[in-house]
């Protein structure tokens, strides 16, 4: 399962965020710092109005959307990558996920105690980035020093390795997230990046923390975080986490009401969980039929086999063929296959077929 960190600094609305998101009370929020401890986990489906409109169509009760963990973890404070606050702890957390959703404080509130006794968001994030840069030079140090004596006897693979992590290494002392995409052009080397594990190559999106008076429009602090975001490859949702707790306890027809009424379209944290799917590069197909509809998530690129071993291994390794139709397609239909059998918009693809997001599947396979 897809799993994402909420991390932050202290009293930035992690907390409150994290419950909103789960729509249950059940990550403690206070105004002081550390206030959360141990990582609360919720697992969230990921909004998708495609589900709900099939779902009639196909004379269902059961409706299965994809689903996000999202892990909680406690507030990171200067001097972490060297024990200070919560320290390892809170690296640790991080280093298992694999996305990394920042939280940055972008309100203003005399009654709310800010860390480091000022409202600035790039210093915020900064100071998050610092760490977990200090953190990685670290761990690489120790992993360099020992791949250094296995390249030294003459091992290629060490020495790609150690290229790798050399090359890491200096790219860090910038402090800022690392798309190793940009910086690997060969396979091999991008590949040993990819399985680093380190925190400063994870996706991340700044989830500006606004008050409910500047959702729709942000502020001057998310101007800046805007700024940051682009240069940096990064993205930003602004979000009021006191708004989204708000929608947590209403009906999906008294959100979207809601909604309306402050001039916006979705909520934050649909757009945070759209933000995850994009920059990890993810994509949506559907099974639809009496006994459900669901959403499977796979990777750009999947193939129709593959796609099929995400319901079960069996229907990989049986794979014959899969038989398609595009969401669009099926909705103009009425949900009747038959029909897109006559339409001629039922396809029969093989092993070769990318899966593409929104398309209807049903796999054959041998036993």
């Amino acid at each position: 399962m897809l799993r994402a960190g909420i991390v932050g600094l202290p009293n930035v609305g992690k907390s409150t965020l994290f419950n909103a998101l789960t729509s249950a009370k059940n990550a403690q929020s206070a105004n002081y710092p550390f206030c959360t401890i141990e990582p609360n986990v919720g697992v969230v489906a990921v909004p998708d109005e495609r589900l709900w409109k099939l779902q009639p169509l196909v004379h269902t009760d059961k409706v299965v959307p994809t689903s996000v963990e999202f892990v909680d973890i406690a507030g990171l404070v200067k001097g972490a990558s060297k024990g200070e606050g919560l320290g390892n702890q809170f690296l640790a957390n991080i280093r298992e996920t694999d996305a990394i959703i920042q939280v940055v404080r972008c309100f203003d509130d005399p009654n709310t105690i800010h860390v480091n006794g000022k409202v600035n968001p790039i210093d915020d994030i900064e100071t998050i980035n610092t760490e977990l840069a200090l953190a990685d030079m670290a761990s690489l140090e120790k992993r360099i020093a020992k791949t250094a004596k296995v390249a030294n006897s003459g091992d290629k693979t060490a020495k790609t390795e150690l290229k790798v992590m050399q090359t890491l290494y200096d790219k860090l002392s910038d402090a800022a997230f690392i798309n190793v995409d940009e910086i690997f052009s060969d396979e091999d080397e991008l590949k040993f990046a990819k399985q680093s594990q380190l925190m400063s190559i994870k996706p991340v999106i700044y989830a500006a923390n606004v008050s409910e008076t500047d959702v729709k429009d942000g502020n001057k602090y998310t101007k800046q975080v805007e700024e940051y975001a682009k240069k940096h490859g990064a993205e930003i949702v602004i979000i009021s986490a006191k708004i989204e707790e708000e929608l947590a306890d209403l009906s999906r027809e008294e959100a979207k009401e809601y909604l309306c009424e402050l001039g916006i379209t979705s909520s934050g944290i649909e757009k945070m969980i759209q933000s995850v799917y994009h920059l990890l590069n993810l994509r949506t197909y559907i099974t639809a039929g009496e006994l459900e509809v669901k959403a499977w998530t796979i990777t750009a690129g999947t193939k129709a086999p593959q796609a099929a071993g995400v319901i079960h291994s069996d229907f990989e390794k049986g794979f014959i063929r899969a038989e398609v139709i595009s969401y669009e397609d099926f909705l103009a239909c009425e949900g009747s296959y038959a029909l897109a059998k006559e339409k001629g918009v039922m396809r029969l693809e093989g092993k070769d077929y990318v899966v593409q997001d929104g398309d209807i599947m049903h796999f054959r396979f041998a036993t």
